[in-house]
């Protein structure tokens, strides 16, 4: 079995890369503000793992919405960052090129922390693996750490904190912005975990 990881490059996929090993991780460009930077990220924490990386690039960004897209949340928007059905978008486009190289089983890097996402909690998982593994190709759809929140994480896959650094949260740009949510996640994580990123 072929195992792929969807990797956004920040902390949580990062460090669930570093843990699982997985054969080949995928980081998806739909379009999203800090596209360059989750790509650069992504490549460099590759490359100190040995996995094999692969981008898919999907132009989607007149469907976003909120912080990732630069626009106003939607009225339906739960939090700031949301972009509509935006980790079904990202698992299919993956999937697309998971049966293009024979992966077989694909990894999320959802935390219990996502559930203020409908497409972050543990029955969304269960359901598009169920849809996915239905198709050609047959891929299954899980999440390695949906039970941790991400300071959990980091310590659970023992990964060296000159990996974790490679990692980039921001919602907003390649530059981390350090007020929105992803950049607060970022700093609160290195805080939990009693270490200063810089």
């Amino acid at each position: 079995m072929m195992i792929g990881l969807l990797l956004s490059g920040g902390m949580d996929s990062v460090s669930i890369a570093w843990w699982k090993r997985p054969d080949v991780a995928i980081t998806v460009d739909y379009g999203q503000r800090p596209a360059q930077a989750e790509i650069t990220a992504s490549a460099a924490a590759c490359e100190a793992m040995g996995i094999r990386h692969e981008v898919v690039r999907a132009d989607c960004s007149s469907l976003g919405s909120g912080d990732m897209a630069g626009t106003a949340p939607a009225a339906v928007a739960p939090v700031s960052e949301w972009w509509p059905f935006r980790n079904q978008l990202i698992l299919t486009l993956a999937g697309m090129a998971a049966v293009r190289i024979g992966v077989t089983h694909l990894m999320v890097g959802a935390l219990v922390t996502d559930g203020a996402h409908a497409d972050g909690r543990p029955e969304f998982v269960d359901a598009i693996s169920r849809l996915m593994s239905l198709q050609e190709g047959g891929i299954t759809v899980s999440a390695p750490a949906i039970g941790m929140d991400a300071a959990e994480l980091v310590r659970a896959s023992g990964i060296p904190r000159e990996v974790l650094a490679w990692a980039h949260s921001c919602h907003v740009g390649n530059l981390a912005c350090g007020s929105c949510r992803g950049c607060v996640k970022h700093y609160r994580t290195w805080e939990a975990l009693g270490l200063d990123p810089y």
